[in-house]
């Protein structure tokens, strides 16, 4: 079944993230705000990865000291995902 979730971030530069997956896939992820090219950029290369192992290598990554990031947050969204 096809599952899409608004989740907002917190301490990064976007906003939100929405996320469409289905059959433990990702099948979309758009960010609204943060820097255009580099979010553009990991929604392109999870886009048809099994949710558990964008979550392996997303989760964790900091950006500039603040103790999340993009990729973060979207690991986080992933988690969210599977819980609902």
């Amino acid at each position: 079944m096809k599952k899409t979730i608004t989740y907002t971030t917190q301490g990064t530069c976007s906003q939100a993230i929405i996320v469409t997956v289905e059959d433990q896939q990702i099948v979309e992820v758009s960010f609204l705000g943060g820097c255009h090219g580099n979010t553009q950029g990991v929604a392109a290369l999870v886009r048809g990865m099994a949710i558990e192992e964008a979550i392996k290598r997303l989760e964790g990554i900091d950006c500039r000291g603040r103790g999340t990031s993009c990729p973060d947050q979207l690991a986080k969204a992933l988690r969210q995902c599977l819980e609902a």
